[in-house]
């Protein structure tokens, strides 16, 4: 091939525009028409000054570079209706590889091209023989710039397609470069599932990995003797542990084996930190071996250990140095604060009023911070978890094992991952915790705008006070299908006594005269044929049947008798429903509403 020219060998030649067309070897062909607004004016004034770059292909000529010019021709085309001839350089040489080439050459010298572009081109470059290095120095890029685009071939045809058409971005395809076959797979399923959100950007590549990503530079043991995988990361610095459990079990092994080194040469006290929290260095002050220094091990949740030698907390090295001379350690000499009371006060309350008027011009901030006080409070935001407080052992373990308590779990995992990618423990201390309120603000800073509404969505949910009318404006306003999460079980059938409602539910599942005939049956006998008819026996079974209870909205089963859910409803039912308010809670299949 001739990637080791420059520029390749054509001739000048005036040629109809109807003749031409884009070629498949330029870079752009599959891409939608492009913006030639800032080049139109021009063209359609004086001609294009730089000819296009074309080769003979079929019955005409395949443009090569030069695409935006041919559009911007084309426009010209269908405003005046006159086809102009056009100036091109043809190309001498034949071969697809010196046109990919020429074509690359001439979109990177305009501007960037999209990656996905590149690794077309690359690929054709390589498919026709040429090596990596042979491509890098063409173009004046290092190989491993060409093996990180080449790397994109990992990917399914199906991501490389949503990477061109910019529908995921490269963070996210070069993370997807690490994932298996399978993993592809699924992570496709749920990019396409309305109801599932699929990991991007940094998440992606945490959900990858299993949790957070850790990279190889943080592994304090010999990667040579290391039994786990490891995942080749081209996009990045180092190389990715593909098993995080293994990992910790290996860093483990090699922290233990540095702790006993530090005891043998003399160190006392060896502190191994929680993993994840953080080394407060400013409360600590050096303090030798000899007169008591410890030292500290942390452990971020991205795997780097940090050593910290030689260090005591403040109070504790003034400890030390009273006891060694024999006295109560000193009070140190106040110190007269430089402001007074009232100044200070001043000082503050102009700063937050600055704060106020920034905030509220900046949206995106505010969300993020908005979210962080929802999982953290503060003195003015006094935020707390549901808590499942139910006064029977029966309720409370239908709950537990209920669909919507997996979800909720599996939901609090997911964003747990997505902090733990940015080495915070995504752990909600709703306690106005300052310091806490700003780490979790730093997180969500650095998150994109679709992992911030997920956050939000799920600290909503996890805020979102029982019973009342607002759950049943969430169930509304989300259209929500109660039988996806519940369906009437023993404990409910326990729960159930008034023999009105009972006969109701006989009424709705059986017949009005079903209901009628056995109104004044034991309530055991109305429950019965209500199992029965579920479950099809000697009839057809309706597994999906619900009593009005548990439908969205719900209904009222007695006329006139006080029924929570649908009270609730009825309260703000207007608000949502206007026209529908009036009867939206009431009985609808009551043969006898003074039933006994």
């Amino acid at each position: 091939m001739t990637t080791n020219n420059a520029t390749p060998n054509t001739v000048s030649r005036d040629i109809p525009f109807s003749s031409l067309h884009i070629s498949k070897t330029n870079m752009r062909y599959a891409r939608k028409a492009p913006d030639v607004s800032d080049i139109y004016p021009s063209i359609r004034a004086k001609g294009v000054r730089q000819p296009l770059l074309v080769r003979p292909e079929g019955e005409g000529f395949g443009i090569v570079a030069g695409r935006r010019r041919y559009y911007a021709l084309k426009q010209v085309e269908a405003e005046t209706g006159q086809a102009p001839m056009v100036r091109c350089e043809l190309m001498t040489d034949d071969d697809d590889a010196s046109a990919i080439a020429a074509s690359i050459i001439e979109n990177v010298g305009r501007r960037d091209a999209h990656e996905m572009e590149e690794y077309v081109a690359f690929k054709r470059l390589h498919d026709a023989g040429d090596s990596v290095e042979t491509i890098a120095e063409f173009f004046g890029i290092v190989p491993a710039d060409v093996r990180r685009v080449l790397a994109l071939a990992s990917l399914s045809p199906a991501i490389r397609k949503l990477y061109a058409d910019e529908e995921i971005v490269a963070e996210t395809a070069r993370a997807l470069t690490l994932a298996s076959k399978s993993q592809q797979t699924e992570w496709l399923r749920l990019f396409k599932d309305d109801n599932e959100r699929a990991p991007v950007g940094r998440a992606c590549r945490a959900w990858i990995a299993g949790g957070a990503a850790i990279t190889t530079d943080k592994a304090l043991f010999d990667l040579e003797t290391y039994d786990g995988a490891v995942t080749t990361d081209l996009f990045g610095d180092h190389d990715v542990f593909a098993d995080a459990g293994a990992f910790w079990k290996a860093q483990s092994d090699a922290v233990a084996a540095r702790i006993d080194a530090y005891r043998e040469r003399g160190w006392k006290d060896v502190v191994t930190l929680e993993r994840g929290a953080q080394f407060a260095s400013w409360d600590f002050v050096k303090t030798p071996k000899s007169q008591g220094g410890k030292v500290f091990v942390e452990i971020r949740h991205d795997g780097t250990v940090n050593f910290h030698e030689g260090l005591l907390r403040q109070a504790e090295a003034r400890r030390h140095a009273a006891n060694a001379n024999g006295e109560k350690p000193a009070k140190p000499d106040p110190v007269k604060p430089e402001m007074s009371g009232p100044l200070a006060e001043y000082i503050l309350l102009h700063r937050h009023g600055a704060a106020q008027a920034s905030l509220a011009g900046e949206p995106a901030i505010a969300l993020r911070l908005m979210v962080a006080h929802t999982l953290a409070g503060s003195a003015l935001w006094d935020v707390r978890a549901h808590e499942c407080r139910t006064r029977k052992a029966e309720t409370e373990a239908s709950l537990a094992a209920s669909k919507a308590a997996a979800d909720m779990k599996a939901k609090r995992e997911r964003i747990a991952s997505m902090f733990e990618a940015l080495g915070d423990n995504g752990e909600a201390r709703r306690n106005s915790d300052a310091y806490r309120l700003c780490e979790i603000f730093v997180a969500l800073l650095a998150m994109a705008d679709e992992e911030v509404m997920e956050v939000l969505a799920w600290s909503m949910a996890e805020t979102l006070e029982p019973g009342g009318a607002l759950v049943e404006a969430v169930l509304h306003v989300c259209e929500t299908d109660l039988s996806a999460y519940w369906k009437p079980e023993p404990v409910f059938f326990d729960l159930c006594r008034d023999k009105r409602a009972l006969n109701a539910m006989v009424a709705d599942i059986a017949t009005k005269s079903a209901a009628k005939a056995c109104r004044n049956d034991p309530a055991k006998v109305q429950k019965a044929i209500i199992e029965n008819r579920i479950a099809g026996k000697a009839c057809d079974a309706n597994p999906d049947w619900r009593p009005g209870w548990m439908q969205t909205p719900p209904q009222r089963l007695v006329r006139g008798a006080e029924s929570a859910p649908a009270d609730a409803w009825k309260r703000v039912a207007a608000l949502f429903e206007p026209r529908e308010a009036e009867v939206s809670s009431e009985p609808q299949s009551v043969p006898h509403s003074d039933a006994a």
